[in-house]
């Protein structure tokens, strides 16, 4: 029987015996897309080995892929299996298929699993493309500048934070603790950069093997332990003004013991919720490798049960009771403030260094409401089973996620009245040196001009300005 082609598309098929296409010995192309196909028994197309050269089987939304069933299709040019889940897909499930130039799957995760194919559709998830770990020119540059803004920023304010002197030193240090923890995010995007210029042009043949990779754990690691530490420290900062300004007359400031005590507790409980889905691959599966940029973003049906659950509780659990007491303890500051707004000199004055501070972590609560609302719209809308656009992801992990790692330095210290003054004061010793030794080295100048030429220079006394004057003074420090 000399068939060429043979198109049964929505035909409501819902099984095929196993020896169906044994004497269409001249098939080229085969469409059983749009049908009810649950199973398709390994040796299907066994008989059309050597002739079939396209096979279309998509949008059968139930069907069960075979590790096998594609082994004997060796001329094989095209496969379209869109609208298919595949959740134990493997890469030796194409790897016989050596002539395959053409294939369709539902997502473009599936893409890495055909290395070899030189052209896989769809080619993009918003994030990674068939080319490139990031798939535009807007992304490229973004994640360097906000790495570069994170890191700098965080580094300054450490450093800075460390030459002037601060008002009070455990507030000092929790924000120093705060920007190591957001100059981790800075070093993550750094990462998502480098490895984006190493795969240019070739992903597709890296993808697999880099999101298997221990670089690619490490950073999903990194991105985790800095968004978690950096939540759980707010939430005690702001836990910490809360007693402070709403109970002004209590003593239940926090000693040093027991905020290095919180710091470091805070800090192995972030590491353990990160380094936990590495411990134990059978259950977690690759958690961070769900993507190019190794970062957990939403769930999708090929993640294991275990690992929806634990990124679940922790997105919408421990990160969304930490956001709505930072807002309640905010909504409860403020309306002690408003009602203490008495004409008490001497509370207000006690009350207002506080109230200062409390106003800049407003601001910063508010980056994080930009920050982590959109991520928790994504992952119920990914419960949901909602399809979620590359492009959103995209968003998501270059300028969402890093959002409030990137404001912190800007809004807790680089806008504060006090860092400010700190600042032009070193500006201003800075100033004064400089002046005092430019006028040394003018008055040994003199007096070497006096030496040489004494009845010339003899007449012109040399006088030092008075801000060098009292440079040199040493109460003038």
């Amino acid at each position: 029987m000399a068939v060429e082609a043979w198109l049964l598309m929505d035909n409501r098929i819902i099984t095929i015996p196993e020896n169906t296409f044994q004497s269409l010995w001249k098939l080229a192309e085969l469409d059983l897309s749009g049908n009810r196909i649950q199973d398709l028994p390994k040796d299907t197309f066994k008989s059309l080995s050597k002739t079939l050269l396209k096979l279309n089987i998509s949008h059968n939304p139930r069907l069960h892929i075979n590790h096998d069933l594609f082994s004997h299709l060796t001329h094989l040019q095209s496969l379209a299996l869109e609208g298919i889940e595949i959740p134990d897909v493997q890469t030796k499930m194409f790897l016989p298929m050596g002539n395959l130039s053409h294939i369709y799957f539902k997502s473009f995760q599936y893409c890495s699993y055909a290395p070899h194919v030189r052209s896989c559709k769809p080619n993009t998830d918003g994030i990674s493309s068939f080319e490139d770990l990031l798939a535009n020119l807007v992304l490229r540059v973004s994640v360097w500048v906000m790495a570069f803004i994170t890191c700098f920023g965080n580094l300054f304010v450490i450093g800075m934070r460390s030459l002037i002197r601060a008002e009070n030193n455990l507030h000092a240090a929790c924000i120093k603790v705060l920007c190591c923890a957001d100059c981790l995010m800075g070093v993550y995007l750094f990462f998502v950069g480098v490895f984006d210029v190493k795969f240019r042009g070739e992903y597709n043949r890296n993808a697999q093997v880099w999101m298997e990779s221990v670089e690619c754990r490490t950073m999903g690691f990194l991105a985790m332990l800095s968004s978690e530490v950096s939540v759980l420290l707010l939430t005690y900062l702001t836990l910490e003004k809360f007693l402070v300004i709403v109970f002004p007359f209590s003593n239940l400031r926090p000693s040093k013991l027991q905020t290095v005590t919180m710091l470091s507790s805070i800090w192995l409980v972030g590491f353990l919720i990160a380094v936990a889905p590495l411990m134990n691959e059978d259950v977690f599966g690759n958690y961070y490798g769900r993507n190019g940029v190794c970062f957990p973003l939403h769930s999708d049906r090929q993640e294991k049960p275990m690992a929806k659950s634990y990124s679940t509780v922790i997105f919408l659990g421990l990160n969304l009771v930490a956001f709505l007491v930072i807002a309640i303890s905010y909504s409860s500051m403020f309306y002690s403030i408003y009602k203490t707004g008495i004409n008490a000199t001497d509370v207000r004055h006690r009350l207002h260094k506080d109230v200062a501070v409390a106003n800049r972590f407003f601001f910063i609560v508010f980056s994080d409401a930009l920050c982590w609302i959109p991520i928790f719209l994504v992952k119920i809308l990914s419960l949901l089973k909602v399809e979620i656009p590359g492009t959103i992801s995209s968003w998501v992990v270059i300028f969402i996620l890093p959002i409030n790692s990137a404001l912190n330095p800007i809004l807790y210290t680089l806008t504060t009245s006090f860092f400010r003054e700190q600042v032009e004061l070193l500006l201003c010793r800075w100033q004064r040196r400089t002046t005092l030794k430019k006028d040394r080295k003018s008055l040994t100048s003199s007096t070497i001009c006096m030496e040489n030429s004494r009845p010339l220079c003899y007449q012109a006394p040399v006088y030092l300005p008075r801000a060098s004057l009292a440079t040199a003074d040493p109460r003038y420090g």
